[in-house]
């Protein structure tokens, strides 16, 4: 991407809209919480503004930059904020945008035609949440500084060098006071701004992390754009067709840009963005391009005689296996909530239908062997959705004409507060009658599952639904499956896996992930699932009893209690605990280990999934030689 010569950028451009004194009372209305989302938010919100720079074509660089002492640096060779006299303000311009909310050049309809910084409050609620910010800007052969306090400047913006190029840096430490905890994820930050130079072909963006210790930059750059980052998402995925549909487009004021590819997946993944800020409930866009895909695919084999007389793909049928990526620029972005979660704009879902069903109409005339795949797979997938829905009425009906009765192994509570229930899925019936025995009846319900349940990523719902341990912890779980699933119906909200610290137990507690991730994810964003954590030791010294969970903790207990009347028992699995020792090491909420299973990053842990319980070998053995040597105390 070539860099746009600098056009009249200047004080007057920057508009003023309300002031900043909420940012630090409700700080969640503005970044959605002080947890670990709003902290990496601060750093998203300044990143915006040197894509914006991108994205008009007047920034080709952006480096970022994580510092000791919790700061963050974030520098762009774009135009360099304005620094003379604001008009409006009689302040400078810099210190307007940096202590104003709704203070930007965003707001004009001239300087950006285009903006992921809508609201134009990014800047500023960064400089009110941090203890210390620090802004320098290069424009017009000077280098300005002024730095801030919790959003209060310490003193004017002061020329303080000469530079010949031009551009941004904002430098920001997060302050304590707000924030719960302050760690940056590099990992988190990196995919987040991969993300960004796919969408931002041309632009390269570099990230340092220098806070331990100095190491190499790691820098994104993609000439190919969406189409490579496709592939990217695709990674280690066979897919039906070789080459990602690709269109990129203007059409009535509205920049379109998408590309999708077909994998032998059963999932469907789909990002949608707009302005690069990305919507993770879609809107206007993703029902545009939805619309697009099911009319055009239906067009396409109808015309091919791949379906005959009423015969319609649905679009659950055309969207499974798909990766698809939708992105649109527009002036005016109608985003839902402080977090842009949702596209609103209505006048986008035509444009983006259009396009796309022209551009893939092409498409597939100009390529049948793939439209013959896309086409083929579609059907089959329909096949198996009506199968799986006489299936799933089949379990639904079965319980329903046994008044809804829970599985005969369902060791149930007696409350039914679902709040203040939790389920037990325990690996076989021995494990079963121990935790039965050591329950606390009142909350704790059990239910013992019999040897290793189906690999539910290698199998569609139909063969799923045909598994009787599968159907029993559904009916269990009551919230039912597909499209019946309602989390609002779960029966507990803490549902715990239960399973031996040795091969198997891992195996069955994977298995048992894997078909929560895939047909319960809700729950997990609930944080309603769990893993217990049983000891793997008894140290018995005389008469009295330790455990340790951990070979740290043995070797920690060993130092402590040095002597000679010691035995150590290495627990195999749970069965070999008597009721009373699980009570109290793993099931009593005043002393046992629980571990929340959470999904921050979806697309990661989707592929994590596919690698470890997909159909494909290769990527499985690559996964296992790689993280080999890391793994201790292997029980075979």
């Amino acid at each position: 991407m070539k860099k746009k010569p600098s056009s009249d950028y200047s004080a007057k451009d920057i508009f003023v809209l309300e002031g900043l004194d909420p940012v630090r009372k409700r700080p969640g209305m503005y970044i959605g919480s002080t947890g670990p989302d709003g902290l990496h938010h601060l750093v998203k919100e300044v990143v915006d503004n040197s894509i914006d720079e991108a994205m008009a074509g007047y920034a080709t660089e952006i480096i970022v930059e994580l510092l000791p002492q919790n700061r963050v640096r974030i520098t762009d060779n774009g135009r360099g904020i304005p620094v003379e006299t604001h008009a409006q303000t009689k302040k400078s311009a810099l210190e307007t945008v940096l202590t104003t909310l709704h203070a930007g050049g965003k707001f004009g309809g001239k300087t950006y035609q285009v903006s992921g910084g809508l609201h134009g409050v990014g800047v500023s609620v960064v400089n009110a949440l941090s203890v210390y910010l620090k802004a320098e800007v290069c424009r017009d052969g000077s280098l300005y500084r002024q730095e801030y306090t919790r959003g209060k400047p310490r003193a004017a913006v002061k020329k303080v060098g000469k530079c010949q190029k031009t551009g941004t840096t904002i430098e920001f430490e997060p302050d304590i006071e707000i924030f719960k905890s302050i760690e940056f994820d590099p990992k988190r930050i990196m995919n987040s701004l991969r993300q960004q130079a796919y969408l931002t072909a041309g632009t390269r963006i570099t990230v340092c992390d220098t806070r331990k210790e100095p190491s190499p930059p790691y820098a994104f750059y993609f000439e190919g754009g969406m189409a490579s980052y496709v592939k990217h998402l695709t990674r280690g995925t066979p897919t039906k067709i070789e080459t990602p549909f690709y269109v990129k487009k203007d059409k009535d004021n509205v920049f379109v840009e998408v590309s999708f590819l077909y994998t032998e997946e059963f999932e469907t993944y789909e990002e949608g963005f707009a302005n690069n800020i990305i919507t993770p409930e879609g809107g206007s866009h993703v029902t545009g391009f939805r619309g697009a895909l099911t009319r055009t695919l239906n067009e396409y084999a109808k015309k091919n005689n791949f379906l005959k007389g009423e015969d319609t793909l649905t679009g659950e049928d055309v969207r499974e296996g798909l990766t698809a990526v939708i992105s649109v620029r527009i002036s005016e972005p109608q985003f839902e909530g402080q977090t842009k979660s949702k596209l609103g704009n209505p006048e986008v879902r035509p444009v983006v239908e259009n396009v796309v069903a022209e551009a893939l109409t092409d498409f597939l005339e100009r390529n049948p062997q793939d439209g013959r795949a896309i086409v083929e797979k579609c059907l089959l997938a329909s096949k198996a959705r009506k199968a799986a829905k006489a299936a799933r009425q089949t379990v639904l009906r079965k319980g329903a004409l046994e008044g809804l009765s829970l599985p005969g192994k369902l060791a149930d509570c007696s409350s039914r507060k679902p709040e203040e229930s939790e389920l037990y899925i325990v690996e076989g019936d021995s494990a079963g009658g121990s935790a039965k025995m050591a329950r606390n009846r009142r909350f704790q319900a059990i239910l013992p599952l019999r040897g290793k349940i189906l690999n539910v990523e290698r199998a569609r719902l139909d063969k799923i639904l045909s598994s009787n341990e599968i159907k029993s912890l559904i009916i269990a779980l009551g919230t039912a499956v597909a499209d019946d699933f309602d989390s609002d119906r779960a029966r507990y909200h803490r549902i715990i896996i239960m399973t031996d610290a040795d091969v198997d137990g891992s195996h069955i507690r994977t298995l048992l992930l894997t078909l929560l991730y895939r047909y319960f994810r809700p729950l997990i964003d609930l944080g309603y699932i769990y893993i217990a954590q049983p000891p793997l030791y008894k140290i018995q010294i005389g008469k009295q009893s330790k455990y340790a969970y951990t070979d740290e903790q043995k070797d920690t207990i060993l130092r402590e209690v040095k002597g000679s009347n010691i035995s150590i028992q290495r627990y195999k699995g749970l069965g070999e605990m008597n009721a009373e020792q699980l009570w109290e090491t793993t099931m009593d909420p005043q002393n046992r280990i629980l571990l929340r299973v959470t999904a921050n990053d979806a697309k990661e842990a989707d592929h994590i999934f596919d690698v470890l319980m997909g159909s494909e070998v290769m990527p499985r053995k690559k996964f296992i030689q790689t993280y080999a040597k890391s793994v201790k105390n292997l029980d075979i």
